[in-house]
């Protein structure tokens, strides 16, 4: 949860800067697809989760 929640930060804090500053669109596109594999991540993790165990 915690790496989750660092990159997502990560991901918001380029997105800023890439707009705020002038020529630094990469940023924004970095953050972007940094937000993107940090949701697929995060989804197939709390998929295998949510599988139900066999019971012995």
């Amino acid at each position: 949860m915690v790496l989750f929640l660092l990159l997502v930060l990560a991901a918001m804090i380029l997105g800023i800067i890439g707009v705020a500053a002038d020529g630094l669109g990469y940023l924004l596109v970095i953050g972007i697809l940094v937000l993107a594999a940090d949701i697929t991540f995060a989804s197939v993790r709390w998929s295998r989760r949510a599988r139900q165990r066999p019971v012995r």
